[in-house]
């Protein structure tokens, strides 16, 4: 690939993965090591014409913090992440997440089970098409739909059962 093709696929695409895989794994430093990563593989082994860049990207991040999570030995439970985060993350993600609605949005998110969260991560986060998502998490485009929806329900749900005004 060349140098300056993968300059041009860093920048474009650097912060967004680097915030999926922040809130993946909820520690900023483990989140730098898998883009770098990420990006280091798309030098290596990605083709400079490849149809969906971005989407491949996000399948490579999401598959490298599985591995290391297996490699480690470190569980992954997502509704258990934001107990292990230090106050550094702590920090990181308030710097984020600057505006109101997206902490209570964060803060509902996590409520939800790890698919439906990735899948609306991935929506409305990262702006991949539900074609694109199911590439990513191996799911058929009816069943991230379906996740989606689902996903959104038990968000307004729960913003609603804790008093927040959704209009």
């Amino acid at each position: 690939m060349d140098n300056e093709v993968l300059r041009q696929i860093y920048r474009r695409y650097q912060k967004e993965l680097y915030l999926y895989l922040y809130a993946l794994c909820k520690n900023y430093e483990l989140a730098e090591d898998l883009l770098q990563e990420t990006f280091l593989k798309a030098l290596l082994t990605l083709p400079g014409g490849h149809a969906n860049m971005r989407a491949w990207l996000y399948m490579v991040a999401r598959n490298l913090f599985f591995n290391y999570s297996k490699k480690e030995k470190y569980i992954v439970r997502m509704d258990e992440l934001e107990e292990v985060a230090d106050k550094n993350a702590e920090e990181m993600l308030e710097r984020l997440l600057e505006e109101e609605q997206s902490r209570l949005l964060y803060r509902a998110l996590q409520h939800l089970d790890r698919t439906k969260r990735e899948v609306l991560l991935l929506q409305y986060f990262a702006g991949l098409s539900q074609k694109e998502i199911a590439a990513v998490l191996h799911l058929t485009p009816e069943n991230a739909r379906v996740l989606a929806y689902r996903g959104k329900r038990e968000l307004k749900s729960y913003l609603e059962g804790n008093g927040y005004d959704i209009s």
